[in-house]
């Protein structure tokens, strides 16, 4: 599969996500979105991110952006997820792993010697109409919801 690239036509999702609703990329046409996918809830790293850019969120709603996390995870552990650390982003449960093969994020990864398939951290700056206007890919935390928040600003 070809990787996405600046440009090119965000791919469409539409997942369970927390509180009981659904979120779609198709149903936030005409905002920017910024959509990030993390690999695992209350894990150190992606809990650190999903703070991160709740604590940006004002200034992301301010630009008109929203946030939407995904990850395999179930919407009920992303409700425990968003409960536990009083997230103000909205995630979504791509449990059958489609969106993040989607996107060139469902990857072969390796710890302790083992390989194992899993999300690589990225997240997608997506414009108002649905074209990928900037990429992170083998995101590392620190900074990076500020760095994002840069790139939505120049949007």
């Amino acid at each position: 599969m070809q990787e996405l690239a600046i440009g090119d036509a965000a791919p469409d999702f539409d997942l369970e996500s927390d509180g009981g609703g659904r979120v779609s990329l198709s149903g936030l046409k005409g905002k920017p979105v910024v959509v990030y996918f993390y690999p695992k809830d209350n894990t150190p790293g992606c809990t650190k991110e999903a703070i991160a850019f709740t604590e940006l969120n004002d200034e992301f709603n301010k630009l008109g952006v929203t946030i939407v996390g995904i990850s395999p995870d179930s919407a009920k552990k992303h409700d425990n997820f968003i409960a536990k650390h009083n997230l103000a982003v909205r995630l979504g449960a791509d449990t059958d792993i489609k969106t993040a093969e989607a996107y060139g994020v469902w990857v072969e990864k390796s710890m302790y010697g083992k390989k194992y398939m899993g999300v690589e951290r990225s997240t997608f700056l997506v414009n108002k109409d649905g074209a990928i206007a900037q990429i992170w890919r083998k995101v590392k935390v620190p900074g990076h919801a500020d760095a994002v928040l840069e790139a939505a600003s120049a949007l």
